[in-house]
């Protein structure tokens, strides 16, 4: 009897094939994030839509460190409802909204010393795109994650046909096919079970992975989000409270000086 699920795990082992052919462009992101937050500055991360799974698996969670700005729009990320007030119909609509990102970017004083991580699975979206587009303006380098295929499948929503990869200094691939879905059910016209999630986990935590490797070769090892299981109640705590109030302190330098004087 044939099983999806044996299916949707054979495609996700091809997934990480996919990220370890990546070695060069992960440890090139690290490098800059490295350099970022050994400056006192932030990796500014975002995504739209289901993207935004990926902004908060780099911070704040077990396993990942402060240094790394989460911006997580609701209005283009808030999904539970579905329809209704704040349904998914409107969030599709608003992440296709050009303008959205510059305002979202006028919150933050940034820096040439910042960088940026933007995903998104098609690279298409006029927001997530906007973004890349007005980091680099403001000098800051800009990382992709993207799926390559995907990308190149589908068609971008600015009238000059441009993606988020012609806004990028350097793109990682997920690995996931055209359309995101994954697995073939007999009788059943459409693919299912998406792969970009898996794909974008994954270059994620290889990327803070290496982040985390070059801060501590450089002596400044990070704060580590850790359980009580791992290093006991005590310490668990000192730890999340040490992380926040860097995070807090990381964050402020972005709001000082924000906006020209009255």
């Amino acid at each position: 009897m044939n099983k999806p699920f044996l299916d949707y795990l054979a495609k996700c082992r091809t997934l990480m094939d996919v990220v370890a052919a990546q070695d060069k462009a992960i440890g090139q992101a690290a490098d800059w994030f490295a350099q970022t937050i050994l400056a006192g500055r932030m990796v500014h991360v975002f995504g739209c839509g289901h993207s935004r799974i990926m902004v908060e698996e780099m911070w704040p969670r077990y396993g990942s460190f402060p240094g790394f700005n989460p911006i997580v729009e609701l209005s283009v990320s808030f999904h539970n409802l579905v329809v209704g007030a704040n349904g998914q119909r409107q969030a599709m609509f608003l992440e296709n909204v050009s303008g959205l990102a510059e305002r979202i970017l006028r919150n933050f004083a940034l820096a040439p010393e910042d960088s940026a991580l933007v995903i998104s699975s098609s690279g298409c979206n006029l927001v997530p795109v906007e973004m890349a587009e007005q980091f680099q303006r403001q000098g800051v380098r800009v990382a992709a994650i993207i799926s390559k295929a995907h990308a190149a499948a589908s068609a971008s929503k600015r009238a000059d046909g441009k993606k988020l990869q012609d806004f990028a200094d350097l793109v990682l691939d997920t690995g996931a096919p055209p359309g995101d879905a994954m697995v073939n059910v007999p009788g059943l016209d459409t693919p299912v079970a998406p792969g970009s999630t898996v794909g974008g986990c994954l270059l994620i935590n290889c990327i803070k992975a290496e982040v985390a490797a070059r801060l501590t070769a450089a002596g400044h090892p990070p704060k580590v989000l850790s359980a009580p299981a791992i290093v006991g109640a005590a310490r668990s705590s000192e730890i999340f409270e040490a992380a926040y109030d860097e995070h807090a302190r990381r964050l402020a330098k972005l709001y000082a000086g924000l906006g020209p004087p009255l």
